[in-house]
């Protein structure tokens, strides 16, 4: 009987705080929770942002004027950075993680679209916790994703998925804006559902992460629509992936 798999999306307003500093305690809660599926006999790809914020925090205020090459020097120094997290945190329990930098031509059909899979499926096969993010120091215009909840969705379907699990820093899509106290959490939704009418978008800076609320609604749509159960959750919140995998009612299902 073969592993049952899931992809979680981890965004960089998961992970930091108001300052956009790194949160290390959320990214053990978020290990310590794929660690405890791997016990349940389910292994995690984890497609995590960070390595952006990341490298500002080294880096400080840059003096690259042009967007992409700022981004691009930001995330160098950065994606190496969040790879040590990782790898330390996995390490204490007991595990072993692996990164994996994809552009959007992985994912065409042909060559590399087969290296990617037998890359992936090696890793499963030996227990590593892939953790993919998109290679921003090498894609440009034409070969970025438009974010890694596209990344995340392509993954999960690439590889087949039991479920997508993206996760936010509020508890999923709702009727208006998340704070208004008229607003309620949509719990359930189609791939057809046209919600635009609830969603709007937030401009955030560069380094903040580029997918809003509505990239992510679009992205679980197109992975629920291959039958892969779409989540969209808190991340911030104590055991969110658990509480999924047992069923309870959490955050935004996007299903068939």
């Amino acid at each position: 009987m073969s592993k049952q798999r899931i992809v979680i999306k981890v965004g960089t307003n998961v992970m930091t705080n108001k300052d956009n500093r790194i949160v290390r305690p959320v990214l053990r809660r978020l290990v310590k929770q794929i660690a405890e599926l791997y016990e349940r006999d389910i292994i995690t790809i984890l497609v995590s942002s960070g390595s952006v914020i990341a490298g500002k925090e080294v880096l400080g205020k840059s003096k690259i004027k042009d967007r992409t090459q700022r981004r691009q020097v930001y995330s160098a120094i950065g994606q190496p950075r969040m790879m040590r997290l990782y790898y330390n945190i996995f390490h204490d329990y007991g595990m072993k993680c692996a990164q994996v930098l994809p552009t959007k031509r992985d994912f065409s059909p042909g060559l590399h679209r087969q290296n990617m899979i037998n890359c992936c499926e090696g890793l499963l096969s030996e227990g590593v916790i892939p953790i993919a993010n998109e290679d921003d120091a090498v894609s440009v215009t034409m070969s970025m994703f438009s974010d890694n909840d596209e990344l995340a969705s392509l993954i999960a379907q690439l590889l087949d998925a039991d479920k997508l699990i993206i996760l936010t820093d509020i508890d999923g899509v709702y009727t208006g804006h998340p704070e208004d106290a008229g607003s309620n959490l949509i719990k359930n939704v189609s791939p057809g559902d046209d919600l635009d009418k609830f969603i709007k978008d937030n401009n955030k800076a560069e380094e903040e992460g580029r997918g809003g609320m509505g990239s992510k609604l679009d992205y679980a749509q197109q992975a629920a629509a291959q039958n892969i159960p779409t989540f969209i959750a808190n991340g911030k919140k104590d055991n969110t992936i658990i509480d999924i995998i047992d069923g309870k009612a959490t955050g935004t299902k996007v299903s068939l």
